[in-house]
C-alpha cells in the first residue's frame, strides 16, 4: 500500500511513540493521557442513541472507542478503520473475540470503506496536511459514508509543531452547513478541542 508524504509523517510519529511507550497505551496514539482521550469519547458518545445502529470509527487506532461505546450502547455494530499496521494489529488482537466488531486496514481518505449509520473520527483529523483543503475534503468524504450522522473532534488551539493542526470552529461550521442543515457545535468540554455533529 503506497502512502503519501503526509501519511508517512503520521506513520513515523506513531512508530516513534510506540518505540517510546509500547503499543498498548493511549500514548502510542499520541494522546497526552487516558483522560484526554476519554473526554473526547464522552463528547462523541452523546451524538445519538447508537444502540441497534452501525458505526464506522475512521482512524480507530487501537479501537478504544469500541470498548468505551460498548458500556453505553451494547447493541452497536462497530467497524474500525486504521491505516497504520501496528495500530491495526493491536486493535484486531484486542477485539478478535468481540461480536459485531470488524476492523479494516486502510486510509479512510482513499480506500474503500463501508457506509454506516453513524461515522465518528476522534483525533484522526488533527494531523497537519500540505493540502490546505484537506480538512474540508475529509469532512465531506466521511459525511458521504454516513446514513444518519457524522461526529468528529478537532483541535482549536495548538502550539505549532509541524505535526498537528488547529482549526477555527466557525470556519469548520460554515463548511459543514454547506453539506447539511442540522449541524451542532459542542465546545464546552475542553479549552483546546471542539466536537461537531452533522445529522441527515
Amino acid at each position: 500500500m503506497s502512502i503519501s508524504p503526509d501519511s508517512a509523517a503520521v506513520f513515523g510519529y506513531h512508530r516513534y511513540m510506540i518505540a517510546l511507550h509500547g503499543n498498548r497505551s493511549p500514548a502510542a496514539l499520541g494522546w497526552r493521557d487516558t483522560e484526554s482521550q476519554i473526554i473526547r469519547f464522552d463528547a462523541l458518545a452523546h451524538m445519538a442513541d447508537l444502540n441497534s445502529h452501525s458505526l464506522l470509527d475512521a482512524g480507530c487506532g487501537h479501537g478504544d472507542l469500541r470498548s468505551y461505546l460498548h458500556e453505553l450502547y451494547p447493541d452497536i455494530v462497530y467497524y474500525g478503520m486504521e491505516q497504520i499496521p501496528e495500530l491495526y494489529d493491536e486493535a484486531t488482537r484486542r477485539f478478535q473475540d468481540w461480536e459485531a466488531t470488524a476492523f479494516i486496514r486502510g486510509d479512510f481518505m482513499t480506500d474503500e470503506m463501508p457506509v454506516a449509520d453513524y461515522v465518528m473520527a476522534s483525533g484522526s483529523l488533527n494531523y497537519y496536511n500540505t493540502d490546505p483543503d484537506f480538512i474540508f475534503k475529509a469532512i465531506t468524504r466521511l459525511y458521504e459514508h454516513c446514513r444518519r450522522g457524522l461526529g468528529f473532534n478537532l483541535l482549536s488551539h495548538i502550539i505549532p509543531n509541524g505535526l498537528l493542526a488547529a482549526y477555527d470552529p466557525d470556519v469548520i461550521m460554515d463548511h459543514c452547513r454547506q453539506l447539511c442543515q442540522h449541524v451542532v457545535l459542542k465546545n464546552d468540554y475542553s479549552n483546546e478541542d471542539f466536537t461537531v455533529f452533522m445529522y441527515r
